[in-house]
């Protein structure tokens, strides 16, 4: 841990001052929660110190910690969540937190050195569930000034096939979700042109919007919940084929296998790997979304997880928040696997319930990370479930 006093402590610290004690420092741990948001935060500042000759270490958790910096000139940076022992975090409190992580990198970067990923940065801006331009559009202005985001209508995917793109989208639930044959089914019931035009996409994404809408356990909130997946920006120059694809991989992979998860965001040709850790998520998430056994209680709607999923976080935190957006009749959703547990919530209330189960049921390996809105958190295996969620109707009500 630094020796030195830091003014960054604070997650909504000037960028100008995180990037002067990141510039000074003799080395970076960066610490990043597990979703595609902290990545892409984590990937634009460690390209930044990499330019800046800046020797950088980055890994990311479901639960992170920081395992102490190499030396007392090292810093140990959180990003998008607290980690016990930082000395400076990155945490937005109004917004994405790789909208700021843009900002410190861009005062980072030498003179004369190229400036901060953009598409990365509007990648981790959709991982966090914001539209690209929700912020202050000035990022969006410039990546489509240049070409490298241009909106057109259809589905966002990261890859051209379409059937795979349907089956393992996370940004909605549809009834070929996690199926590659039941979407295969669905696309050739279309009859769409080898090469896709405006109206082939526009066919595509109508299938994915009545589709959605017309499920008879679809929800009053599935209908504005399946927008994140439609009138995507492609994204020509980058990784994937468009911008919501590319959040998409971003938050499965930070989710499903973080190393590989950073790679991708180092800027590492990783694409293959990324892209088969997006297919694994993705359908374990929808088959347990679409088979696990479900409970509603007042304000809370309860599913059990399958054993693929029940012991993975990541997977979890996939399920609640598919569920929240796309199935759920109450306002807060929780998933419960063994010893672990995620929380979806519709406005508020997830960081709550997480904090309440690991201190109520924590042990001493309780942990918690999460926000408002979402959040995991661990606790002793063998607590009740009863009892359990029981916590998470007090604090939700």
């Amino acid at each position: 841990m630094s020796a030195r006093p830091d003014p960054t402590q604070t997650p909504d610290a000037p960028a100008e001052s995180v990037a002067s004690a990141l510039a000074d420092a003799a080395f970076v741990r960066v610490v990043c929660r597990a979703d595609g948001d902290a990545l892409a935060a984590g990937g634009l500042l460690a390209r930044a110190l990499r330019r800046a000759g800046v020797p950088f270490h980055v890994r990311a958790g479901a639960f992170p910690a920081t395992g102490g910096a190499p030396d007392d000139d090292g810093v140990v940076l959180a990003v998008g969540s607290d980690v016990p022992g930082a000395d400076a975090t990155l945490r937005a409190t109004d917004g994405p937190t790789s909208r700021r992580a843009y900002d410190v990198a861009e005062a980072l970067t030498p003179a004369g050195e190229p400036g901060p990923d953009p598409v990365l940065a509007l990648a981790g801006v959709v991982a966090a569930g914001d539209h690209p331009g929700a912020t202050d559009g000035g990022l969006l202005a410039v990546a489509e000034e240049t070409g490298a985001v241009d909106r057109r209508p259809g589905v966002a995917a990261p890859v051209a096939d379409v059937a795979d793109g349907l089956a393992h989208t996370t940004l909605a639930h549809a009834s070929f979700s996690g199926d590659r044959e039941a979407a295969t089914a669905a696309v050739a019931e279309l009859d769409l042109p080898a090469e896709l035009d405006a109206a082939a996409h526009r066919t595509l994404a109508s299938l994915v919007a009545l589709d959605v809408a017309g499920d008879d356990d679809a929800t009053a909130r599935a209908a504005e919940s399946v927008e994140r997946a439609l009138r995507p920006y492609a994204t020509p120059d980058a990784p994937f084929a468009t911008l919501g694809g590319y959040a998409d991989v971003l938050d499965a992979v930070a989710r499903e296998r973080p190393g590989t998860g950073v790679a991708l965001a180092l800027g590492h040709d990783a694409r293959t790997p990324a892209l088969a850790a997006w297919r694994d998520h993705a359908a374990a998430a929808h088959r347990t979304l679409r088979e696990g056994h479900t409970g509603r209680y007042d304000g809370v709607y309860v599913v059990r997880a399958a054993d693929e999923v029940a012991t993975h976080p990541g997977r979890l935190d996939t399920v609640a928040r598919l569920c929240r957006d796309f199935r759920a009749p109450e306002p807060t959703t929780l998933v419960v696997g063994e010893g672990v547990a995620a929380v979806a919530a519709v406005e508020r209330g997830a960081a709550d319930a997480a904090s309440a189960l690991a201190d109520d049921f924590g042990g001493d390996d309780g942990a918690w990370t999460g926000d408002a809105e979402r959040a995991v958190v661990r606790f002793d295996a063998d607590a009740p479930e009863a009892e359990l969620i029981a916590a998470v109707r007090e604090v939700s009500t």
